[in-house]
């Protein structure tokens, strides 16, 4: 099993939205990174800088980074573009983050 953390951009003001749209997570999205591998996954958010810090635990090499191809996640992407910062494909800016300790 594999960690990976990265983080992204919420636009301010966006933090009740953003709950709420992960609250209703679609089932299909749901059941993709299940799928693909992903057996945990947090997302927590910095209030002063509209951060958000993503946390997954993977098996097979594989995160939710990589799936850009998917369908599913390009509709995601398109439904979460209006409050986050994006790039041009409408895919959350992310920024992988070094894993520099673990407690086990």
């Amino acid at each position: 099993m594999e960690r990976i953390a990265f983080k992204m951009k919420l636009k301010d003001n966006q933090k009740d939205i953003y709950k709420k749209r992960h609250d209703d997570l679609w089932p299909e999205l749901k059941s993709l990174l299940e799928a693909s591998g992903i057996s945990e996954y947090s997302i927590f958010l910095d209030k002063e800088t509209n951060t958000l810090f993503a946390f997954q635990k993977v098996t097979g090499g594989n995160s939710s980074q990589d799936l850009a191809n998917n369908i599913i996640v390009k509709k995601w992407w398109d439904y979460m573009a209006d409050i986050m910062v994006v790039n041009p494909d409408n895919s959350p800016v992310s920024i992988p983050l070094e894993e520099v300790f673990y407690l086990k």
